[in-house]
């Protein structure tokens, strides 16, 4: 999804060089300039199982005017190599996405000067080789594609990735707040524009699961102290919540040996116990459901008076007179 691909072949228009000297200080010629167009992100589902809506198209382009291009998400001043000038979202004809949706894209045109420092990095863009992009932005919304929660400001038990009655589970970013750069990466999270999203330390709209991916994929990364105490909170539910499993899980493992002990009385129940202690909590409730349905049945009483079969006289023709 997240499509940062540099376009090969595209040849700047004249008006191009007319808005790119809106960001320079003095007039440059078009031979001092080397302009190249490039996708940032798209609509489709990505590697971290989400997606822009179209409207969040629409809110970065216009956020992404003036901002620099980077490589590696570095913030050093040395490092950066580029930066956009004009930005457009165009829906894609004939492609779809994951979930069926028109395929949009939102495309930038950026602008380097031609100098011996990025004579390196215009030769690796021409011969393909430095073509994936990656984008750093900040989203209000965080939406759940199965229970339309905003991840933003409730916890929603679906997880990305997952199916739910054959519908998957996605988030969808909305509410574009700031955008920050694009950068040179190697792997994006897009798999054809490379997006990597960061969280807003707003009051209200801090993402645990933004936070996490932050925590795994970063090499290094400063947290607010509001961002520090939630991740902490977050910790501690997690703990609690696996606690309460840990004691049901245990609890099912017993009543399962005991129920166990009646429908299979030549069992040894130590063997059971220790089998049970390692079943996932949905195998232990299949065990418990088939255990009650066995004893129920054996259980249940037999009529105390059973009608006898008529006889039909069969077999006797010997003793009449």
């Amino acid at each position: 999804m997240k499509e940062g691909i540099i376009e090969k072949g595209y040849t700047p228009e004249k008006d191009d060089y007319e808005k790119i000297m809106q960001f320079t200080r003095k007039p440059f010629s078009e031979e001092e300039l080397y302009v190249f167009r490039v996708m940032l992100c798209n609509n489709d589902i990505d590697r971290d199982n989400e997606k822009f809506s179209v409207s969040a198209l629409n809110e970065l382009a216009s956020l992404f005017i003036g901002k620099t291009g980077i490589k590696d998400h570095s913030m050093k001043s040395e490092d950066q190599t580029a930066r956009i000038f004009d930005t457009a979202v165009e829906q894609i004809s004939g492609r779809k996405t994951a979930d069926g949706e028109p395929f949009y894209a939102l495309f930038a045109k950026a602008y380097m000067v031609i100098s011996p420092e990025t004579q390196a990095l215009i030769r690796d863009i021409d011969a393909g080789i430095k073509k994936e992009v990656s984008v750093s932005c900040s989203m209000a919304e965080c939406i759940c594609s199965i229970c339309g929660e905003n991840k933003r400001k409730t916890r929603c038990t679906h997880i990305p990735g997952r199916d739910y009655e054959g519908r998957r589970c996605f988030n969808i970013l909305s509410g574009a707040q700031d955008a920050y750069e694009f950068s040179f990466v190697a792997v994006p999270a897009q798999r054809e524009a490379g997006v990597e999203k960061s969280f807003s330390t707003d009051e209200g709209s801090i993402d645990m699961q933004d936070i996490i991916k932050s925590l795994s994929t970063a090499q290094e990364i400063t947290l607010s102290a509001k961002s520090a105490n939630e991740l902490g909170e977050y910790i501690k539910s997690l703990e609690e919540q696996a606690e309460l499993g840990r004691e049901y899980k245990e609890s099912l493992a017993r009543q399962i040996t005991k129920l166990c002990e009646k429908a299979i009385p030549y069992m040894d129940l130590k063997t059971f116990a220790g089998v049970a202690s390692v079943m996932t909590t949905d195998e232990l409730l299949k065990f418990k459901a088939a255990f009650e349905k066995q004893n129920a049945q054996a259980e249940k009483p037999a009529p105390q008076l059973a009608k006898a079969e008529r006889s039909t006289g069969k077999g006797l023709n010997e003793f009449k007179i």
